[in-house]
């Protein structure tokens, strides 16, 4: 039937006329032609592109690592390698919210004291293993065990972590702690192979320097120098990844002693993406039309001021005066190249009602005039006690307010980082314009920590305080927090500010600070704060980070340590595929 019906219509072609023939061949050309095309548009309609692995990222690191371990990270070296190779039982989403990782889900009780978390199944370490709760059970004590001294060790004291099954672990905690999701983000460790590691040897295990983990990578090779120092981490994708094998197939992470020489060998093509850059270098490159990204980081930078320290700062109106006189715009404008926001308060920025955009001597001065305070010859303003002259009987009577004469004179202390300084200078140039006489001292920042902050040696501070993405403020201005190891560096005791940061810690209705309770109460905290004046606060920087221009995928969250990057890996590739996008649901 099919071969009379061709030869039907072929008699019937061969009846047309020369022109006819050619009529009808150009038609049908036509026709096949716009099926072709039409059909291909349809085809790009229904086709999208697919990350597919491939691809290779050399990254740049200041330091060196030394713990790549969870429980004993100290560096940036270190942390970024374990964020690498190790997983959580919940991992950081790039909108700042947590995501199940090792668990495959987890439930609060309704007083906010129990969590319990169901693990996912068939988990698995790099070494092929098998991942369990039981490994959850011995992460935990550890991170307690006093003779291990694990940084992590404050965010788990008074919990109680119970075993429900292999794949069920419960934390139970004295009192209601908000921000107990991010202590969820700890990496966890193999037992079946720390547990043969005494405690007290925790930090002498080569377990540190070649992690077994159940992170997105894994290590495949380390590059040491001629003195045994790692010089980079070769690192291979883990298949068995709880959230998906990654894509980019090599990620070698290079380590470097100064930034000189890192910019060197990225302008040179030996690395591809660079952290914690410099604002002059990101201003550099981002004019040679380079990728770089921002991230605005929960992290305060100010003056401290600590009252016990110089009897001139007991003053308020010194302290009010300072804080009118600090060029807040001017640091960063001019030293942060534009990368950072001011800061007026304690508050983070979300919740901030605005920053000085500038600075005001003639006010300072008035401040300090009206109070009293009054210029010598040398241009630094001191303060007489208040003399009054009365008639009693007849008599001229001289009384006096008491107390030594006070001269505006003080220490400013911070890390011989090239930023600060310029940032300590510019203020200190400020603020001897307005009267003050202002000594600079510059420490490294190891012997800032162990010789000043600890001890609480220094009259005015400029440091900076990392407040959490959940901007927890407890650490930082609760009275019980003055002391080392505590973090209220300005000595600071409020009663009503103690109460609110105590009921903010207490919520069980999460970690979200835009809750209109908990957003009132931080505002309140500022408020205290603001009117008492213990630190003149200055700016937020932000997180500078330079990646190649062909890398997708990549979103990073706020923030607080610059291992954050790299929470959400595995989800970056450079290679796509193009499918029909209905294979993309499989």
């Amino acid at each position: 039937m099919k071969n009379k019906f061709l030869a039907e219509l072929a008699f019937g072609f061969e009846t047309f006329g020369r022109r006819t023939k050619i009529a009808v061949a150009i038609l049908i050309g036509i026709f096949i032609i716009s099926s072709f095309i039409t059909l291909e548009h349809l085809n790009q309609k229904l086709m999208v592109d697919r990350p597919t692995s491939g691809g290779q990222l050399t990254e740049g690191v200041l330091g060196s690592p030394r713990f790549i371990n969870p429980l004993l990270a100290t560096s940036d070296a270190d942390r970024d390698l374990v964020t690498l190779t190790y997983s959580g039982l919940l991992r950081l989403r790039a909108d700042n919210t947590y995501e199940p990782d090792l668990a495959k889900s987890y439930e609060i009780s309704p007083d906010g004291l129990v969590y319990t978390f169901k693990l996912k199944p068939n988990l698995r370490w790099s070494d092929g293993e098998p991942l369990n709760a039981d490994d959850i059970i011995f992460t935990i004590n550890s991170t307690q065990d006093q003779a291990i001294k694990s940084s992590k060790r404050a965010n788990w004291n008074g919990v109680l972590v119970k075993k429900i099954d292999d794949q069920t672990v419960q934390f139970i905690l004295k009192k209601p702690f908000f921000s107990f999701l991010d202590n969820a983000t700890l990496g966890i460790l193999p037992k079946h192979l720390w547990s043969k590691v005494k405690p007290e040897q925790f930090s002498l295990s080569n377990l540190n320097i070649n992690p077994v983990g159940s992170g997105p990578y894994i290590v495949k090779n380390i590059s040491k120098d001629s003195t045994g120092i790692p010089v980079s981490y070769q690192l291979t994708p883990f298949k068995k990844f709880a959230l998906g094998e990654p894509k980019i197939s090599s990620l070698t992470i290079r380590f470097y002693g100064d930034e000189k020489t890192l910019a060197t060998d990225y302008d040179q093509g030996a690395i591809g993406s660079a952290s914690a850059i410099s604002s002059t270098e990101a201003k550099k490159l981002e004019a040679e039309g380079r990728r770089v990204l921002k991230s605005s980081l929960p992290r305060t930078f100010a003056v401290f001021l600590n009252q016990s320290r110089n009897p001139v700062l007991v003053n308020k109106e010194v302290r009010e005066a300072l804080d009118e006189a600090a060029p807040r715009q001017e640091i960063v404008n001019q030293i942060l190249n534009g990368y950072g926001q001011t800061l007026n308060g304690v508050l983070p920025e979300n919740l901030n009602s605005g920053a000085k955009l500038s600075y005001n001597l003639e006010t300072a001065r008035e401040i300090l005039f009206k109070a009293g305070w009054s210029t010598t010859t040398s241009g630094v303003l001191e303060k007489r006690p208040i003399v009054k002259t009365t008639k009693k009987g007849g008599k001229t009577v001289t009384s006096s307010s008491g107390g030594p004469v006070q001269t505006l004179s003080f220490s400013l202390s911070t890390s011989n980082v090239p930023e600060l300084k310029a940032v300590a200078t510019m203020i200190a140039s400020n603020w001897t314009k307005l009267g003050a006489h202002v000594n600079l001292e510059f420490f490294e920042p190891s012997n800032l920590n162990q010789d000043l902050i600890r001890p609480r040696k220094y009259e005015t501070l400029l440091f900076g305080e990392v407040t959490g993405r959940d901007s927890d403020l407890y650490p930082f201005w609760h009275s019980s927090q003055r002391l080392d190891p505590g973090l209220n560096v300005a000595m600071y005791t409020n009663a009503k500010v103690d109460k609110l940061l105590e009921e903010i810690r207490a919520a069980v209705d999460g970690s979200n600070v835009n809750s209109p309770q908990l957003a009132e109460k931080y505002r309140s905290i500022a408020q205290e704060i603001s009117n008492d004046h213990p630190a003149i606060f200055l700016y937020s920087p932000y997180f500078l980070y330079v990646v190649p221009n062909d890398l997708k995928g990549i979103k990073i969250p706020t923030i607080t340590n610059s291992s954050d990057r790299f929470a959400r890996i595995h989800e970056w590739y450079f290679k796509t595929d193009r499918v029909w996008k209905i294979f993309t649901y499989f």
